[in-house]
C-alpha cells in the first residue's frame, strides 16, 4: 500500500470517529474496532517505509553494479592508450588514483565527489586520445570507448531512478501523518546522488 492509501486509511479512521459513526454500537466494541484500525494504518504506514527504503537500496545497487562496470573497463583503457602514449604517464596515474578512491569510497556523499574526480580525469585521458589518429583508429580502444559510453549512459539512468526514490522517500518521511512513523521507527532520509558541477553533469565525450 502506498503513501497516498496510507494517508487515505488514516483520515477515514478519524472522519468515522468524528462523524459519530461507532455511537451505533456499544462502547467496548467501538474501542476494540478503532484499536484494531489504528493498527492497521500503523502497519500500512510501516511497511510503506520499508517498500520506500527497499526500492531505494535496491536503485543504489544498480548504480553500484554500473559503476563497477567503468572500474573494469579502465585498466584496459589505459593499457590501450599507453601503447600509443606512453610518455603520458601524469595522465595514466591520474586516472589510475581516481579510480582506487572511487572504488574505496563509502558514502553517497563521498561517492558522488569521488566519481566527479573520475569523470574529470577521464575526459584527460580521451584528450590525449585526440592527438594519436592510429590511436583513434585502433578497434580495441573503439570497443572500449563503445562500452564505456554505454555504461555512461546506464550510470546516468540508474542516478535518476535513485533520485526519484530518494525524493519519494524523503518526501513520506517529511510529511505528516509519516513523520510521526518515520521518527518512531528510525527511518531517516537519504542522501542524493548528483554531480557536483556543470562539467561533470555530461558523460564522458567520446568521439570518433
Amino acid at each position: 500500500m502506498n503513501q497516498f492509501w496510507n494517508v487515505i486509511l488514516g483520515v477515514g479512521i478519524i472522519a468515522l470517529v468524528v462523524s459519530g459513526f461507532f455511537n451505533i454500537v456499544p462502547w467496548s466494541f467501538n474501542f476494540v474496532a478503532i484499536t484494531i484500525l489504528v493498527i492497521v494504518w500503523l502497519v500500512a504506514m510501516y511497511n510503506g517505509f520499508v517498500a520506500l527504503v527497499n526500492r531505494t537500496e535496491e536503485a543504489w545497487a544498480d548504480i553500484d553494479v554500473q559503476l563497477k562496470r567503468r572500474y573494469d573497463l579502465i585498466p584496459n583503457l589505459i593499457e590501450t592508450v599507453k601503447g600509443y602514449a606512453s610518455h603520458e604517464s601524469s595522465v595514466f596515474q591520474k586516472v589510475t588514483e581516481a579510480r582506487s578512491q572511487a572504488m574505496q569510497a563509502g558514502s553517497v556523499h563521498d561517492k558522488e565527489a569521488a566519481e566527479n574526480m573520475l569523470t574529470g580525469a577521464l575526459k584527460s585521458l580521451f584528450a590525449v586520445s585526440e592527438a594519436y589518429p592510429d590511436l583513434k583508429a585502433n578497434q580495441n580502444f573503439l570497443a572500449l570507448q563503445n562500452e564505456l559510453s554505454d555504461t555512461e549512459n546506464k550510470i546516468q539512468a540508474s542516478r535518476r531512478f535513485y533520485n526519484g526514490n530518494v525524493r519519494d522517500l524523503n518526501t513520506a518521511i517529511e510529511s505528516f501523518p509519516g513523520n510521526l512513523i518515520a521518527g518512531t521507527f528510525s527511518f531517516a532520509k537519504q542522501e542524493f546522488f548528483e554531480l557536483g558541477n556543470e562539467a561533470a553533469r555530461e558523460p564522458v565525450a567520446v568521439k570518433f
